[in-house]
């Protein structure tokens, strides 16, 4: 299944910034179905896998200490929960020659992989159950 990772920067990163974005997203009705939060300092970059990013869009619209720098599709897989899942997975990958620049976990043991080669990596992870 495809997708939407976005990556949303904060230009103020301070105590509640993550909690005001969450809000304003949960307030829009947008289900961050995961979401990974780095950065230290002043800026911080929040990464986020939502269905339609139309609607993270509109909701962050008039916000001015935020901004979408990135999006884009990234193939989500339903994984076990246990050792050795990780490393098939992204040896499927890797026999198949596509370089994975994106992997983290969504809810429900669920694995996002992002790559330039989309197509590639549709191909190789065909066959694993898609939520």
């Amino acid at each position: 299944m495809t997708t939407t990772d976005m990556v949303i920067e904060l230009d103020d990163n301070k105590p509640g910034a993550l909690a005001h974005v969450a809000t304003l997203l949960s307030d829009a009705g947008v289900n961050i179905a995961a979401a990974t939060h780095l950065g230290k300092g002043q800026k911080a970059e929040l990464h986020i896998l939502v269905p339609h990013p139309e609607a993270v869009r509109h909701a962050l619209a008039v916000v001015h200490s935020v901004s979408i720098t990135r999006e884009r599709e990234v193939v989500v897989v339903e994984a076990q929960d246990r050792p050795g899942e990780l490393a098939e997975l992204a040896g499927r990958v890797a026999a198949a020659g596509v370089n994975l620049d994106l992997v983290y976990v969504a809810t429900g043991s669920r694995i996002v992989f992002g790559s330039d080669d989309l197509d590639g990596l549709r191909a190789a992870l065909e066959g694993v159950a898609v939520p």
